[in-house]
């Protein structure tokens, strides 16, 4: 029986999309299932008391020049977001709705490429309907959804999941009871799923 591999993402992270883009080859290689959990990285640094690594200046140096590699390394293109730090509140919560109404492939694929390719300003309502519309789904639709009650506790039950099971940022994984943590463990991930 193939181990499922459960992903606690936030489009707002650039280390997360990395890991992001090497989820389909890992998948392949190892048969997982992959199980995406949209969560709130603003919340999971509030509930734990970490904050982003480019609020230090030395680690925001070492992180772009860091993420730059890997990006080559893994074949994925990427260009530092501009806009970055932005509110992702509302991407999360369309998140939670892409994947309850069984649209989030197109969803998930426009999030990433908006915020960490095409450097979109994703904290612009305006923007975010634009690449919604270019990537074929309702914005008006999925705005009335990110309001729903049920939308919004989906969301702070998955980042209050993942912090009581250890997470402090993201990208986190969980194969079983385990947690590994950045878009540099991955092979470590493979391991997990493969033995």
């Amino acid at each position: 029986m193939a181990k499922t591999l459960e992903f606690c993402f936030d489009y707002g992270s650039p280390t997360t999309y990395l890991a992001h883009a090497q989820l389909a080859g890992l998948a392949a290689r190892t048969g997982a299932e992959i199980v995406r959990r949209p969560v709130l990285l603003g919340g999971i640094f509030k509930a734990t008391g970490n904050q982003t690594p480019m609020a230090i200046k030395a680690k925001q140096k070492y992180m772009l020049d860091d993420m730059t590699r890997i990006a080559r390394q893994i074949g994925a293109p990427f260009a530092m977001n501009p806009f970055f730090i932005i509110n992702t509140l509302p991407l999360m919560r369309g998140a939670v709705a892409a994947l309850e109404d069984g649209q989030f492939d197109a969803y998930d694929a426009a999030m990433w490429r908006a915020m960490w390719v095409d450097q979109k300003d994703m904290g612009d309502a305006s923007v975010i309907g634009e690449v919604l519309a270019a990537a074929g789904l309702d914005p008006a639709r999925l705005v009335a959804r990110i309001g729903e009650a049920e939308i919004k506790q989906t969301l702070i039950d998955n980042t209050e999941a993942a912090v009581a099971r250890g997470a402090f940022g993201a990208p986190s994984f969980f194969v079983g009871d385990t947690m590994f943590f950045g878009c540099d463990r991955m092979d470590y991930v493979e391991r997990a799923l493969a033995t």
